[in-house]
């Protein structure tokens, strides 16, 4: 008979996916109790507590020698994978988001049942992170508009569900509104450069690059940097569309560049404004931030459960 392997803590955010937090909790306890695994399910009924929760689970499974497990969507990913980094546990998914692009770009199962097989076979590989300050992010980093976008969809998302036609929807009325440029000054591999631009998108996940046509390859050392050049609302709309259909890359209004580090600061035509505050959006989650920012790739990596030599989603999945 095959050991058991490690317990799983699993830090369980119930009110992620469409609703099936019993279905979910079912399956994970008859899973692991017909594998002979030891499950520590902590769940997460509000949001405020998620850090608390997810440093928790890294404590128990410290103790229990234990793998630290995140079911949910990418944001409650990103927050036990920020709890997780440098703790020496091992790191496991099971994907319960809208878009899931973590899990998909490391070839885990959207599937509980599936997913949690993965976590039981046990194999693991290194996952690359990326750090702005000290916040982790999993699938991207960004600046300007596109944090807008993410408050403003979340807005809808509570008023119409979780979907991605809701997702387009949402970001259609967000640029519809109307918005304003940022200016800053840029350095990446030693250069440095003043930049006008209604968002900085800085991208760690392979596969959302991939759906919306940027050619810039991560998880090898690198990020993914892209700003948009000033246009106006029918541009704008353009290059939502070209991104809908993953012809972003050929857009001539974006400056992309792949880089292992990326420091911005206030352009100098603001004067002194060096401790200015700055929404930064991380895996979906918006947060205030103090400029200059920095970011780059982690020293460390996750060690992640996923399936062995597994491809990424392909996006006819989409």
């Amino acid at each position: 008979m095959t050991a058991p392997g490690p317990p799983l803590v699993v830090v369980f955010n119930v009110g992620a996916g469409q609703g099936q937090a019993d279905e979910v909790r079912a399956t994970l306890q008859a899973g692991c109790a017909g594998a002979g695994c030891m499950l520590q399910l902590l769940e997460v009924r509000d949001p405020q507590q998620l850090g608390t929760i997810a440093r928790q689970a890294v404590a128990q499974a410290q103790q229990c020698g234990g793998i630290v497990v995140a079911a949910g969507g990418d944001g409650t990913i990103n927050a036990v994978a920020q709890a997780s980094l440098g703790s020496g546990c091992a790191f496991g998914v099971l994907p319960q988001g809208t878009f899931n692009y973590f899990s998909r770009t490391h070839g885990i199962p959207s599937d509980t049942a599936e997913a949690l097989q993965v976590l039981l076979a046990g194999h693991s590989q290194p996952a690359q992170v990326g750090l702005v300050g000290e916040r982790v992010f999993l699938v991207n980093a960004s600046l300007g508009l596109y944090p807008q976008l993410l408050e403003e969809r979340e807005e809808w998302k509570r008023q119409f569900g979780r979907s991605r036609l809701v997702a387009f929807g949402a970001g259609l009325a967000t640029l519809l509104r109307g918005h304003r440029s940022l200016r800053l000054r840029v350095e990446s591999r030693g250069q440095e450069r003043e930049l006008r631009t209604p968002t900085l998108f800085v991208g760690n996940n392979a596969l959302q690059l991939q759906q919306l046509g940027l050619p810039e390859a991560v998880d090898a050392g690198c990020l993914a940097a892209i700003a948009l050049r000033p246009v106006g609302l029918f541009k704008m709309l353009g290059l939502l569309w070209r991104g809908a259909f993953g012809r972003l890359g050929q857009a001539d209004e974006l400056i992309h560049v792949a880089t292992r580090q990326l420091t911005v600061r206030p352009s100098r035509r603001l004067g002194t404004l060096g401790s200015s505050r700055i929404k930064v959006a991380t895996d979906g989650e918006v947060t205030w931030m103090r400029l200059p920012l920095c970011f780059r790739v982690a020293p460390q990596t996750l060690d992640l459960l996923r399936p062995p030599s597994a491809a990424p989603e392909l996006l006819a999945t989409e």
